[in-house]
Parts: structure tokens; C-alpha cells; sequence
């Protein structure tokens, strides 16, 4: 794998899942009467957020509404020479869909010399048939879809899936204190007999401010 798939698997990426609004409860959207944003082209961002999960979620909220807000990102990829690299960056959590959905949006700081930023983004809807939180992770920019699902482990959150390649993927949320955890992406190309740390991410809330690097 080269460095610059390794830096682009999961977070340098473009765009959003904007595109996948539904028509359903409003009791925790945005609030009723709200002014419109000044630029329509921002109506539809307004929409899409949310104030806080909906009812129907129950406990099962609790697993992802304890990372809504801004962190601040520690990003260290494990290339396949052996070495790490770390790129800074930051994480948005919050509540979407009139909150019956979580998005997150993986943020990188441009390198030196660079203008642009990278960002990836997913949505999480707890599906109550199979009982398990499912992740769709887009990346329009490399024409890429990955999807995982799972839940609370213990003291964990684990999702798994399989990579573009057909290989097991692996993503853990772990050492989850009120301000700060670790994020863990594995790999299996062996029908998950062994695990290859490819990612471990460590990140810190950030007490106030907004995204530093925006479009």
C-alpha cells in the first residue's frame, strides 16, 4: 500500500451524505421557526442537523452521543515499512436526520504547502432489527462506499466490516473517557485468523471553538 492510499483510506476524502434526507419526526430537529440561514445554499445544512437524538432510540443513543462536539486529532497511520506517521487534524460529532442518525466528519490539517484540507464523512443509524448500530463511510473523491456495523463491547464500541479488497476491517473505539478516546482501525486478510493495525487515531475534546480549517 502506498503512503498515499494509507493517508487517504478512511479520512482524506470529499463530501457528505447530504443527499440522504428523509421525510420523518421533526421532534428533534431544528427548532420550529427557526430563521433561515441568510445563504440558501446553506438551507439544507441547517435542515440536516439536529439538536439531540430522538426518543425512539431509547439507551441505545448513549453509545454515540457522548462524542458529539469537537475533537482535536492525533492521527497515526502504521505504514507497511514499519514506520508511523502522525497528521494533525479534528473530529465533528453530532445528531442528524431529526436525530435518529449520527454523522461524524475526519478531518486533516493541510500538510506544508498544501491548500486543501482532506475530510471524510459517515452516517450511523442503529438498525432495532438486527440490534446493531450499521456506519456507511463515503468517499465520492475515490469512488469509494465502506460499510460496518456492530455496537458496545464492554467497555468498547466495535465495528466490523470488509474493505474494498475483500480483506475484514476492524474499528474500535476504546480508553472512551469524557474527554478523550483512541479509535482503532485493524485489517484481516486471512479471514480474521490475524489483524494488521493499520490506523490509531488518539483524540481530546476540544472545550470551545469550530472546525479551523474550513472550505
Amino acid at each position: 500500500m502506498t503512503p498515499r492510499r494509507q493517508r487517504t483510506r478512511w479520512i482524506a476524502v470529499a463530501g457528505a451524505t447530504g443527499a440522504i434526507l428523509a421525510l420523518t419526526d421533526r421532534s428533534s430537529g431544528a427548532p420550529a421557526g427557526a430563521p433561515p440561514p441568510a445563504d440558501p445554499r446553506q438551507q439544507m445544512v441547517a435542515v440536516l442537523a439536529a439538536s439531540g437524538p430522538h426518543p425512539s432510540l431509547g439507551d441505545e443513543a448513549r453509545v454515540w452521543d457522548r462524542f458529539v462536539g469537537t475533537w482535536d486529532c492525533d492521527f497515526a497511520f502504521y505504514l507497511e515499512d514499519g514506520s508511523v506517521r502522525h497528521v494533525p487534524g479534528e473530529l465533528e460529532f453530532g445528531w442528524v436526520l431529526d436525530g435518529l442518525a449520527v454523522q461524524d466528519l475526519w478531518i486533516t490539517y493541510p500538510r506544508e504547502g498544501e491548500k486543501e484540507r482532506g475530510i471524510g464523512t459517515s452516517i450511523r443509524i442503529f438498525d432495532d432489527r438486527s440490534r446493531t448500530w450499521r456506519v456507511v463511510f463515503v468517499s465520492p473523491k475515490y469512488r469509494a462506499i465502506v460499510t460496518v456495523q456492530g455496537g458496545a463491547e464492554g467497555d468498547r464500541i466495535v465495528l466490523r466490516g470488509q474493505d474494498l479488497d475483500g480483506s475484514q476491517l476492524r474499528w474500535s473505539f476504546y480508553d472512551i473517557k469524557d474527554d478523550a478516546f483512541t479509535w482503532r482501525g485493524e485489517k484481516s486478510r486471512d479471514a480474521g485468523k490475524t489483524w494488521r493495525l493499520e490506523e490509531e487515531h488518539h483524540m481530546r475534546r476540544r472545550t470551545s471553538g469550530r472546525a479551523r480549517i474550513e472550505p
